[in-house]
């Protein structure tokens, strides 16, 4: 065993028995560096990433390999899910450097911790005009040995050049309409009508995009956005890339017509497009979002769930194909003689032809992923629920996919506003009670005395990495949903203890942008500064949504003013790189419509059932970014709900926006029509 067997990181644990001497990211690690006068090979990776076990097999498994790391190098081994900082500062450096980036990423560095030589995954064997592994430590340990000086030329320049780079993001600026119609007019030219989504392969799911052109719809009644996030949802839900026997969706499709996944499931996606489907259904009405959004809800609780309370990180790609082999998808796919070795012929055909199984197999090795194809049968829905049932027992008795079973705060944050969203939305207290429990859990495990977040916990103990931004940003966002869900203000009280630390500790108080690494963090050789979203919102949109809603509950000008500060980012990049600002678009929307308002008041003691509908049309409201608050007259737990008296005893609703209110109203559908007009 190495120096990880007493870490607590599940990525981290599966490395632990390489003859790899590893380090943790740490300050001994570098100080060893310096007195062995070694450079540092930074390999990072995460538990569920194919190419990581891959490259661990081939290379950090092979003791000829080990033995020349240990002689040459210190090599430090860091969880990307652990440390999103110290992933983004070299992840910044090699995609510079080299154009692209991926996990494992590997990279070379001096003990000053500065980056000389960069690179992703490298195999065992010189392929595809790639180095072997063996090769490129051959190379780096003659360029350490006999080019120092230029070595550290290198590091230097490479570390002035980031320096350098500088974000504009025109915090004096907000968003209007015109820069989010740009935005929407970009989206439109790079849709893929055929097939839905965005681009070409490999195809991830938009889930950010998609929440706003929900929102735009609901603000403009743009068709064309509502459109393009129907049929976008509808081809990924009928896809290879969601679980058609059991809900959840695989990280993204490799091929554009979302058949083949990369077979990962991760917290984080599941969680957004819970959200999203949740939000097409209180949109449209639609069946299929209504099936999705529960499916996966259920996913998440049943799957991800721990014993803590919280949601785990991920499932692997890979698993037992039960001869002892770890194959990617082998959990999920089937072939037409499985299906009816375990259906029968009769059904097993039929299971076939319902999930697109097929002779030749659209994945390896005539194995099919099971889809629902776009045909004209007409299926018997109890005879297709039973071949689902058989088909799940079946599938039950193969081995299961790994678990990476450490709880991340931000990922949290976003699965608890999906399924309290969820929950209340479906009527479903079960799910409102899950986002209750993964709230407690943070509380309880992730949040010191002073109201600082750590970012990870496994098996109820704390992680030793502090939160970045994303954590909270996306956590004050679970929050301020639960509040709005559960009528109970402690929740809208610790977010605005989270955002606190925002505008104190992540905010640049010239300019309002903000870091993704706290003031007082640990520095690295370059504070880590990201406004992009790309599998998850970036800690920088995540931040200014949750600023915009607290702002809009609390009536608090810092907050907002700190938000409309933060949006500036989405006037710059809004209208050039729609894709991947998908969240601060969405809280660009929100900011244009107000957000409105919604107080909730009915008589003192348990609800009733007249208060109770009130506040569920509040909920079901389209309004993009609408904040809810619901109490008995003279309540202390929301401020919205301050000097809202009853109307002729009656529960009522005040709709508020920019300083002026509509008059209160006791009629559900009343309200319906203020929060879903335009």
């Amino acid at each position: 065993m190495n120096r990880l067997a007493h870490e607590t990181s599940p990525y981290l644990l599966q490395h632990a028995d390489n003859p790899v001497d590893w380090w943790p990211w740490s300050a001994e690690a570098f100080e060893e560096a310096r007195k062995a006068n070694k450079p540092v090979l930074l390999s990072v990776g995460y538990s569920s990433c194919h190419w990581c076990h891959v490259m661990a097999h081939e290379s950090f498994e092979d003791q000829a390999t080990a033995d020349y790391l240990n002689e040459h190098f210190v090599s430090v081994k860091v969880d990307r899910e652990e440390r999103p900082d110290v992933d983004a500062v070299y992840m910044e450096a090699v995609q510079a450097a080299t154009g692209q980036g991926g996990w494992p990423m590997t990279v070379f560095l001096t003990p000053d911790a500065e980056p000389f030589y960069f690179g992703t995954y490298f195999p065992p064997a010189p392929r595809h005009g790639m180095p072997s592994f063996r090769q490129v430590l051959e190379g780096v340990r003659q360029a350490w040995d006999t080019r120092r000086d230029e070595v550290g030329e290198v590091a230097g320049k490479i570390v002035r050049d980031l320096a350098q780079r500088e974000i504009s993001h025109q915090g004096d600026r907000v968003p209007g309409d015109e820069e989010l119609a740009q935005a929407l007019l970009g989206l439109t030219r790079e849709y893929d009508p055929q097939r839905g989504g965005f681009g070409g392969a490999p195809k991830f799911p938009p889930s950010m995009v998609l929440e706003f052109l929900l929102r735009h719809h609901a603000r403009t009644g743009s068709e064309g956005a509502l459109q393009m996030a129907q049929d976008t949802c509808e081809r990924m839900a009928r896809g290879g890339i969601y679980d058609q026997l059991a809900g959840g969706f695989a990280r993204y499709s490799v091929d554009r017509d979302w058949v083949v996944p990369h077979f990962e499931k991760m917290l984080y996606d599941n969680a957004l497009l819970c959200r999203v489907y949740a939000h097409l259904w209180r949109a449209t009405g639609s069946d299929l979002a209504r099936r999705v959004a529960l499916e996966t809800a259920d996913f998440l609780v049943r799957e991800l769930g721990t014993t803590e309370g919280g949601f785990a990180s991920a499932l692997d790609a890979d698993s037992d194909d039960g001869s002892g082999r770890h194959v990617e998808g082998a959990y999920y796919v089937w072939t037409p003689e499985q299906l009816r070795a375990t259906l029968g012929d009769a059904d097993g055909d039929l299971a076939a032809q319902y999930f697109g199984v097929t002779d030749e197999g659209t994945f390896e090795h005539g194995q099919s992923v099971l889809q629902l194809p776009q045909n004209n049968s007409v299926f018997d829905a109890k005879k297709i629920e039973s071949i689902r049932t058989g088909l799940l027992a079946k599938r039950a008795e193969r081995p299961a996919p790994g678990r990476d079973d450490k709880v991340v705060a931000a990922w949290n944050g976003l699965a608890i506003a999906a399924l309290a969203e969820t929950g209340a939305y479906f009527e479903r207290p079960d799910l409102i009670e899950a986002a209750v429990g993964a709230a407690d859990l943070l509380v309880r495990v992730h949040l010191d005395e002073h109201a600082r977040l750590a970012r990870t916990s496994k098996d109820g103990r704390i992680g030793p990495n502090a939160g970045v931004l994303e954590d909270y940003g996306d956590v004050a966002e679970g929050f301020l949903a639960l509040a709005s869900v559960t009528g109970e203000g402690v929740w809208l009280d610790f977010a605005g203890l989270l955002l606190d630390h925002v505008l104190a500790r992540f905010t640049d108080p010239e300019t309002g942008a903000l870091y993704d690494t706290a003031a007082d963090a640990e520095r690295l050789i370059r504070r880590p500064q990201d406004p992009t979203d790309n599998a998850t919102p970036s800690g920088w949109t995540a931040a200014a949504g949750a600023l915009l809603s607290y702002a809009a509950h609390t009536g608090s000008e810092p907050h907002r003013t700190a938000a409309e500060r933060a949006l500036g980012v989405v006037t710059t990049l809004g209208p050039r790189v729609p894709r991947f600002i998908g969240w601060g678009l969405a809280v660009a929307e929100a900011l244009l419509d107000g957000p409105k308002e919604v107080a909730v008041v009915g008589p003192a003691g348990p609800p009733d059932q007249r208060t109770n509908a009130l506040h569920r049309t509040a909920l079901l409201g389209t309004a993009p970014g609408a904040v809810v608050a619901v109490g008995a007259v003279e309540s202390d737990e929301f401020p919205l709900l301050a000097g809202r008296p009853l109307v002729a005893g009656q529960p009522a609703v005040y709709v508020c926006r920019d300083f002026t209110c509509d008059a209160p109203t006791t009629d559900p559908e009343r309200l319906r029509a203020v929060l879903n007009g335009r």
